[in-house]
């Protein structure tokens, strides 16, 4: 019985992953995505639900995006009107692909400060001054539960809501919403999600 020789599969490289900006004039960008242990892009219907939460105009807000990414929650707030954002990334890569996401966004530019800087996202919450920032957004890597936890708190710190704005928190679905709510005691959830491994919580000081 003669053999037949199938022929060699050809190898098929994936397109690099995108997330798209839901609102504002960066509306339907594409934002790249690199393969990165930790780094988990918060999904097109998790941020739509979000920023229907905050209100579609973030005019006048200061935004913090503490663990950046691919930089989605950050250049969301950037397209919506935000006044400054500063978006904070420790690792190299996700870094330099942040900017690069920038860069290619900068072609419709938008009445926003946008700072992105290579830093440690907790040592940076670390080093803020009270009350300095209306919207901050604590999307740390999954892996390290105490990182969460001390952001959180550094969060409650800093925030300054009066204006709009907040403290969103995303957190893994195997922990509980008292244990988040119990690091901000003076902050209300008032609007919380969970969608598949992903938890979210909202909390503005005294509104639900």
């Amino acid at each position: 019985m003669r053999k037949i020789n199938k022929p060699a599969k050809t190898l098929r490289t994936e397109p690099p992953k995108k997330v798209r900006i839901i609102g504002g004039i960066w509306r339907s960008r594409l934002l790249s995505v690199l393969d990165l242990p930790g780094l988990r892009p918060t999904t097109d219907r998790i941020r739509e639900t979000l920023f229907n939460w905050l209100g579609q105009d973030l005019t006048g807000l200061r935004c913090l995006d503490a663990f950046s990414g691919t930089g989605a929650l950050g250049f969301e707030a950037a397209s919506r009107g935000a006044d400054a954002v500063v978006l904070v990334e420790k690792d190299k890569k996700a870094y330099t692909n942040l900017v690069s996401n920038f860069v290619l966004l900068q072609s419709s530019p938008v009445d926003c400060k946008v700072e992105i800087l290579h830093r440690d996202g907790l040592e940076y919450l670390k080093q803020q001054a009270d009350q300095s920032s209306h919207l901050i957004f604590i999307d740390p890597p999954f892996q390290d539960p105490g990182l969460l936890d001390r952001s959180v708190i550094e969060a409650g710190r800093i925030c300054d809501d009066a204006l709009g704005g907040g403290i969103y928190v995303e957190f893994p679905s195997n922990r509980a919403r008292e244990e988040i709510e119990a690091l901000l005691p003076d902050w209300h959830c008032g609007k919380y999600l969970e969608a598949g491994q992903v938890k979210a919580c909202l909390f503005q000081r005294g509104r639900g």
